[in-house]
This record gives C-alpha cells, sequence and structure tokens, in this order.
C-alpha cells in the first residue's frame, strides 16, 4: 500500500525501562487541575509584572546603577525588556496551549524510514538503543536501521555487530576506521538511508514504542521538512542532577517547543530523537556536511544547524509531543558543563545564521520568531549586566543577597506551575533546585562558550 507522506510542492542499570516512563511523557488528562493550573499560570505572570514594575522590588539594583553611572545603559533597557519578556511570555503560553499534536500514521499508511544511529564510544547502551527502534510499532518490511560506530576505541563495534546478529536483515552495521565526529557519522549515514523519512537516534538513549508512527505523521504536510520529538531523561532517579535536567527538559523540549510548533519554526530538532524528509536532506547535505564558522570546520551542533538548513530551504520544521524519547543525561558536574557548553557554542553559531534565516519565512512565522529571538538574546546582557550590579550592591548591603535568593524562588515557582500542567509530580521541587543550581554554578557557561566558540569535538565524554 502507498504510504501516507505528501511528497513537497542493554539498559543502564540506574535507567528505567521507556515502557515505564511513558505513562510520564504524557500530559496529564485534561480537567479541574488542568484550567486551575492555566489561571494559577496567568495570573502568576500578572503577579511578576507587578512586582518587576510597580514596586520597589529592582530600586536596590536601580540606586547602584545610578551610583555606578549605569543608568543609562542599564536601567531603561531592562525596564523595557522586562515588559516585552513578561509579553513574550503571555504569548508563548498562548501557543503553548493552543498547540496539538499531529495524528500518527497508521501502520498500513506508514512511509519507508531509515532510522540512523550514530554511536562513540557508548559501549552496551548502543545495543539497547537498537533493541528500542526494533521493538517500535512499524512495519518492518519498511524499516531500515544503520548504526554507524564512529571509530570508537571501546566495545561499542562489538554491541552493534550482536544487534545485527539479533536482528538479521533490519540492523545495518557501519563502522568508521576513524573518528569523524558524529556530524561525519550522520552524513555517512544519510548517504546509504533508502527511506523517504529519515530519523535520528542518540546511542544513549531509547525510543517508545509509539515513537516512529508518531514522528512520522507531521510528513503527511507536503511543507514540513523536519520534526522534533519529545526527549525525557532516562536515568532521572539515579542522582540529583539527572531529577532537575528532567524538569528542565519538560520545560524546554515541551513548552517551547509546543509554542515554535504552532508557527511553525521549532528552531533545533534535537539529535536524541529527529525526523527529516530524506528528499531535502539530501538537497541540503553538502553544506551542512562542509559548514565553517570563523574558519573552523564544525563538528557539533549538527542539530540546530541542519534544522537552520531545512528553514533557509524553505520547509517547516514542528514539534510531535506524542514521539517520545528517553535519554541518558550526565550525572555528574563536569560531564554537565560539557554538554552545556557544546548546546551554547552551537546556540550561539545557529543564531547568527537564523538572523538571516529567519527574513524568508512566511510573514506570521517571521514576525513570532523575530521577536521571540530579540528578547530571548537580549536576556544575556541584561541578565550579567544585573548579576555585576546585584554584586556591587552584596558588598554595601549583605540583606540583598535574600533578596536575590527570594526572587529566583519566586521565579523558579512560576515555571513550576507549567512543568506540572506536563506532568503532576512531586519532582516540581527539583526544578526549583535547578534554579538555583543554574544561577551559582552554571552562569559561567555561556560566556565560556562565547569565547571558546571555535572549538570543536564531540564533547560527549
Amino acid at each position: 500500500m502507498a504510504s501516507s507522506i505528501s511528497r513537497p510542492a542493554r539498559m543502564n542499570s540506574r535507567s528505567e525501562p521507556a515502557e515505564s516512563l511513558a505513562e510520564s511523557a504524557a500530559l496529564p488528562p485534561r480537567d479541574r487541575w488542568d484550567a486551575i493550573l492555566v489561571i494559577a499560570i496567568f495570573a502568576s505572570i500578572g503577579l511578576l509584572a507587578y512586582a518587576a514594575l510597580a514596586t520597589p522590588l529592582l530600586q536596590p539594583l536601580v540606586d547602584v546603577a545610578r551610583r555606578e553611572h549605569w543608568s543609562m545603559l542599564w536601567v531603561r533597557p531592562t525596564i523595557i525588556w522586562i515588559t516585552m519578556g513578561l509579553l513574550l511570555l503571555c504569548l508563548r503560553t498562548a501557543l503553548w496551549l493552543a498547540y496539538r499534536p499531529f495524528e500518527a500514521v497508521r501502520v498500513e499508511d506508514a512511509p519507508a524510514m531509515t532510522v540512523l544511529i550514530p554511536a562513540y564510544n557508548e559501549g552496551a547502551m548502543v545495543e539497547d538503543t537498537i533493541a528500542s527502534v526494533v521493538a517500535a510499532r512499524y512495519p518492518r518490511e519498511r524499516l531500515q536501521v544503520i548504526a554507524i560506530d564512529d571509530g570508537s576505541t571501546d566495545d561499542t563495534w562489538h554491541h552493534i555487530r550482536h544487534a545485527a546478529l539479533r536482528f538479521p536483515g533490519l540492523v545495518m552495521p557501519v563502522r568508521l576506521p576513524v573518528n569523524r565526529g558524529k556530524r561525519g557519522a550522520l552524513a555517512e549515514g544519510f548517504r546509504r538511508a533508502t527511506g523517504e523519512v529519515i530519523v535520528t537516534v542518540d546511542s544513549d538513549s531509547v525510543i517508545e514504542r509509539g515513537a516512529l508512527l508518531a514522528i512520522a505523521g507531521p510528513f503527511r504536510h507536503a511543507r514540513v521538512g523536519a520534526v522534533a520529538g519529545k526527549v525525557a531523561v532516562h536515568n532521572r532517579r539515579s542522582s540529583l542532577i539527572p531529577r532537575m535536567l528532567h524538569v528542565r527538559f519538560i520545560l524546554s523540549f515541551d513548552y517551547l517547543r509546543s509554542a515554535q510548533s504552532v508557527f511553525r519554526t521549532v528552531y533545533c530538532c534535537p539529535g536524541a530523537l529527529a525526523a527529516y524528509r530524506a528528499t531535502v536532506v539530501r538537497r541540503v547535505l553538502p553544506g551542512w556536511e562542509r559548514q565553517v564558522f570563523l574558519g573552523a570546520p564544525c563538528t557539533y551542533g549538527e542539530d540546530r544547524a541542519l534544522t537552520n538548513d531545512i528553514l533557509a530551504a524553505g520547509y517547516d520544521t514542528v514539534y510531535q509531543r506524542n514521539a517520545v524519547v528517553h535519554t541518558l543525561v550526565p550525572e555528574t558536574y563536569s560531564k554537565l558543563c560539557r554538554m552545556l557548553l557544546r548546546w551554547d557554542r552551537s546556540y550561539i553559531r545557529e543564531e547568527f545564521r537564523f538572523a538571516r534565516i529567519v527574513w524568508s519565512r512566511p510573514p506570521w512565522s517571521r514576525a513570532l520568531a523575530l521577536y521571540e529571538s530579540f528578547i530571548t538574546n537580549l536576556r544575556y546582557p541584561v541578565g550579567y549586566a544585573s548579576i555585576a550590579l546585584w554584586a556591587i550592591n552584596a558588598v554595601k548591603d549583605p540583606g540583598s543577597i535574600v533578596r536575590m535568593l527570594l526572587a529566583i524562588m519566586v521565579v523558579s515557582l512560576v515555571y513550576v506551575l507549567y512543568y506540572l500542567r506536563s506532568e503532576r509530580s512531586w519532582d516540581f521541587v527539583f526544578g526549583i533546585l535547578y534554579a538555583y543550581f543554574s544561577f551559582f554554578a552554571l552562569t559561567w557557561i555561556f560566556p565560556y562558550a562565547a569565547l571558546t566558540v571555535r572549538a570543536r569535538g564531540w564533547l560527549t565524554r
């Protein structure tokens, strides 16, 4: 039967099985409590606006700015930014509430699909990833799985070969003689892919059984070139950092991408789970593979770069909430910093590109994306200037430290409401902890990423 796709005009012992997490990945039913949470969200935004603009909450920082002659540089721009930022928060919330996932394709209508799994020193986990893809509900005669060992120095290749023997005729093992980086490994897979839809899955992740049918659904729409899946934390019970990251992921991968999907401009289709229209990928592959930034070849941030290329080619990028992947996240501070450095470096590089690409988007998408990008990026100069003023003020007024801690608590409680609508769990407490952890332990990462933006490598080990 013809496919429904439209053509263009082994597991970590401390991890949980994907099946046991499927319920947490789905939104709770819409009921009375859901309505209460929505009302609480908008009420909290109003209270934030009142506290920031109509009370003396920021007056100590204003006084320091005037005393240090920063008034023109900080006070007025900050008031404007806070006002516009609160409007953006309202807009994102409305779009998030308006978002609806696409209908999954039926088994009999499923298009030919290739799943790429690039791996580097992943060990036994890569076999669990492959097994989760094979176990997904998808017709085997239309499924091709390509596992690429990117020059690993451990036993990754052994596990890939073993998976190929377990699933003969379905898994194609590919071994690169030298490490090319994740982008090079994916490029090899793209060239070998035969499917109409190409899906990428990270080798430290497992997908839910319905993920492949779900992620193929949006391709019924001829303008869709790429689809972002929903990312949840696989090892969320293992230690404090994964617990905090789980809450952050729910907000980043559901709240933000749901809003972006409504105006068909999801900025990054994540490597953990993304799908691409094969004809579009082949068109942009040469430039993506040879991308250079400030004279240095680009090896990291391949997912954001490919998303930008697809947007530049005139296609839409969307989010599919029902296509869920559970990925391992860092459990130590050093590994977390390396992951965030990689993300921030690619963010900086690709934001420069997106600033040009956005002008080719349809008017409605262009207006929303420009507004969101401008306000989001303005948070860096405003935020770091505020931290500097707070530090100066704390020397003379130690009480300002308490006020800052309270402010962090208040803002984090607002975002907790968004999390609770997505997942009603006591884990919201870890979202509050992450706000403090991020402020005191991760603030240095973005400036350092900007200074080392030309760095290369997987940065995953």
